[in-house]
């Protein structure tokens, strides 16, 4: 019987063991796709917000914010991205030119119902600049309002952001998720690429609040303290790191050692960011852009890359120490530094406050001014980087996260943030009236200006947007107990989809309930 026992227990041994190898060939030796289906992809992001908005400022649809609101909401905001990139992954178009033409075919009942109250046409229109002018260029009015004032198309960018990258974590071990949006294995673009860069570029540019805080305020911290401060951010960061090596290490869990390498992982990346970013804030008062930095930044480490043998260290070196072992995770953590730095960047001039502007008055927006301006800048150095007739004729690689990967997320990121910005603007800014007449200081103070955030903001994605790295968290913690607990590889496209629907109600309806509670987790 012992025999017999043994003999079972080594055949589970090898089963499993055979299984684990086929997960992760599932995930390895990918290549991507396109940029043109990648930017079509992720199109439905702003797509839907823009149908979120349109309800909201012209019904009211979400306020107060009914269960019938929070279904609409999550169908929006959720579902409709996870369809994009699964079982519609071959439609993006499709699905963007549906929901622009239910748009359509909905703004002229929105447009003539009666019952659209004062307050949503209040809180649709930002107040009326004041005509007592302390310069050219300022007014009362504006003195009144919060120097950073919450923005509700940053909350949608980074709330959508995370929602993508939490669908995309777990939908990658299902067939039902496209191989070319998987993470390519060394060259190319793809989805899952893109997620990990725009998930450090949206942590830089909330980054920047603080920066311009101690502006505002005319002080600055010295080099220890901002060191200080950065370790309380990093130490919670590195521990999260030790505990999923360990979680990992011990369950025997599929992993993809080029990603990040043996023993590295993502959270130790984001763990050794804010001490770096501390010493590049010195850097900041003889180079005052960070997004310049970033550039110096990439640039030197192709250079390093393309210079010296450390391209070939990365992709085929022999792992014989603990250094050559976690190669990728070391390395890359430069390119996205940058990245980082690149989202500092965005942040110092989208996050401060800036005058209400009417559409037709739109182009004199300094804020989408600046956000076209750097994604041309952006887009043209990709396409110098990548260009094979007049270009430096650079590939893309995310396992490097070199110059071509940086230029590549730091563009998408800009170009969503004005996509956002245009959302926004499109929907709770048409009617503005750059009128003449005097507004009372109630119209114009700080809490005004936050209940009309608050409203033109979803509150499914200001609640993922809030607790985004504790949400991000528990996606990784459900991601593993799905995998530990379904045969993902063996799961059918319907069974699939309906694991992930309930993954994504778990996760909203802890991001709802935290948000709920006023409860910010700052890892």
């Amino acid at each position: 019987m012992d025999d017999v026992a043994a003999g079972e227990e080594h055949v589970k041994a090898a089963l499993r063991a055979s299984y684990k190898k086929q997960k992760e060939a599932f995930v390895s030796n990918l290549n991507g796709g396109t940029l043109w289906e990648i930017n079509n992809v992720t199109l439905v992001a702003p797509v839907t917000v823009l149908l979120w908005s349109i309800l909201q400022s012209r019904q009211s649809f979400f306020h107060p914010y009914t269960p019938a609101a929070a279904v609409v909401d999550f169908m929006l905001n959720c579902v409709a991205i996870l369809y994009a990139t699964t079982v519609l992954s071959s439609s993006q178009a499709t699905l963007n030119i549906f929901i622009l033409f239910l748009l359509l075919l909905i703004i002229p009942t929105l447009t003539s119902s009666n019952k659209v109250s004062k307050k949503v046409t209040q809180y649709a229109k930002p107040p009326k600049a004041a005509t007592t002018q302390l310069d050219s260029e300022t007014s009362v009015t504006e003195l009144n309002k919060d120097p950073l004032p919450i923005k509700a198309f940053v909350t949608a960018y980074r709330g959508t952001m995370m929602v993508i990258t939490c669908v995309a974590i777990l939908a990658v071990d299902f067939k039902v998720f496209p191989r070319r949006f998987a993470k390519t294995e060394n060259w190319g673009t793809s989805l899952m690429d893109l997620g990990v860069g725009s998930f450090v570029f949206s942590a830089g540019v909330v980054a920047a609040r603080p920066i311009l805080k101690q502006h505002l305020q005319g002080r600055s911290q010295g080099l220890l303290a901002r060191l200080k401060t950065a370790a309380r951010h990093a130490l919670p960061l590195f521990v999260l790191g030790l505990i999923r090596l360990y979680s990992v290490k011990g369950l025997d869990y599929a992993e993809h050692v080029t990603e990040y390498g043996v023993h590295w992982n993502f959270f130790f990346t984001l763990s050794f960011v804010p001490p770096f970013i501390a010493l590049f804030d010195s850097a900041f008062k003889w180079l005052p852009s960070y997004s310049v930095l970033a550039l110096i930044l990439s640039a030197m480490y192709e250079l390093a890359l393309d210079l010296t043998d450390l391209k070939k260290f990365i992709l085929t070196g022999p792992r014989t120490t603990l250094f050559s072992q976690n190669r990728e995770g070391i390395f890359s953590f430069f390119g996205y530094l940058a990245i980082f730095l690149a989202g500092q960047g965005a942040g110092m001039y989208v996050l401060p406050h800036a005058p209400a502007t009417s559409m037709a008055n739109l182009k004199q927006d300094v804020i989408l001014r600046k956000l076209a301006t750097w994604t041309c800048m952006w887009c043209a150095l990709f396409y110098l980087a990548t260009d094979y007739t007049i270009g430096l004729n650079l590939q893309v690689s995310r396992r490097l996260a070199n110059l071509p990967y940086v230029l590549w997320t730091a563009a998408f990121n800009t170009g969503q943030l004005g996509l956002f910005y245009s959302v926004e603007a499109l929907s709770f800014r048409s009617t503005v009236n750059n009128g003449t007449k005097n507004k009372s200081k109630n119209e114009t103070d700080q809490r005004d200006e936050k209940e009309r955030a608050e409203f033109a903001t979803s509150r499914l994605l200001r609640a993922f947007n809030r607790n985004g790295l504790a949400v991000f968290l528990i996606a990784n913690l459900l991601t593993g107990l799905v995998n530990l607990t379904v045969p993902t590889l063996k799961v059918g496209d319907q069974m699939a989809m309906l694991v992930l629907m309930g993954y994504l109600a778990v996760l909203a309806g802890v991001a709802f309930e935290l948000d709920r509670r006023g409860i910010s987790i700052k890892l």
